[in-house]
């Protein structure tokens, strides 16, 4: 069962209403902020064994913990800001996976030195397939396996399958002009 049809089944309504607005607004929507991609790559690393829902609820809190994903800010933390995360209980607190969100902070600001932006950097790579995304990514960013990578990809426009085919919001994103389009 695709997210877009899953989606009307859910209990309770807030539940829904949640995951819908995710789904109407911003999946798969091409992201053409450095800080919101940086945020969305954040959201994805933090998902992996958990589920899309508890990483929506914490949105929130993962913009108010990591400085509005602001990758400047993120990529000069210190021991005192990762020891401040891992005790923020409005974020998820793995030491692998704030270390990921600081360390790829510090790579991003190095993209943008040689490309001009993260999103340049991604363009710059467009095309691949997905096994050459994975590759690339586990050898620039930490805590980037091929499901995070995928879900990334496919969430900011560069991937094709966010949504079925039938699906009114994927012709609301083609207007947009994903990569994959």
């Amino acid at each position: 069962m695709s997210y877009c049809s899953a989606i009307e089944n859910m209990q309770p309504e807030s539940r829904k209403l949640l995951h819908k607005n995710y789904h109407d607004y911003f999946y798969g929507f091409p992201i053409h902020d450095d800080n919101e991609l940086f945020g969305r790559l954040i959201m994805e690393i933090n998902q992996a064994g958990l589920s899309w829902e508890t990483i929506l609820k914490k949105e929130e809190g993962f913009r108010a913990a990591y400085d509005n994903f602001n990758i400047q800010k993120v990529a000069a933390y210190n021991e005192k800001d990762r020891e401040r995360l891992l005790q923020d209980s409005g974020i998820i607190r793995n030491k692998l996976k704030v270390n990921a969100a600081i360390e790829n902070a510090k790579t991003i600001v190095e993209l943008q030195k040689e490309f001009g932006s993260f999103e340049k950097w991604l363009d710059y790579h467009h095309p691949k397939t997905l096994p050459e995304w994975i590759k690339l990514f586990k050898k620039t960013f930490k805590f980037t396996g091929g499901e995070i990578v995928n879900e990334f990809l496919m969430s900011i426009g560069f991937l094709k399958g966010a949504h079925s085919e039938n699906c009114p919001i994927n012709h609301e994103i083609f207007k947009h002009n994903p990569k994959w389009k």
